[in-house]
């Protein structure tokens, strides 16, 4: 899905509530692998817990930063598709 630019009123991705099945996702305390991660997509900054998509180094992860608590988590560094993947899990309500 693509947005653009010119849409004043767009904030970022959501995420949908969590669904009564959804899997638990392992976050881990983050760690400096490499010195430049770019981050693909992220979820809208007007929520507390800002997701986002990074890669580096060849890999990609998700990183969960909670504003309110003030903590960031990041998942395990994997293939691209297996991050993005996780990402839209995220997005769906469907892992947490």
């Amino acid at each position: 899905m693509s947005v653009s630019d010119e849409d004043p009123d767009y904030h970022g991705w959501h995420v949908q509530p969590l669904q009564p099945d959804h899997a638990q996702v392992v976050w881990y305390e983050p760690v400096r692998r490499a010195p430049r991660i770019r981050v693909s997509v992220h979820t809208c900054g007007c929520q507390v817990i800002v997701y986002e998509l990074c890669a580096a180094g060849g890999q990609a992860f998700v990183r969960r930063t909670d504003r309110k608590r003030k903590t960031v988590h990041e998942t395990a560094w994997m293939a691209t598709a297996a991050a993005r993947r996780i990402f839209e899990l995220i997005l769906s309500g469907k892992t947490a």
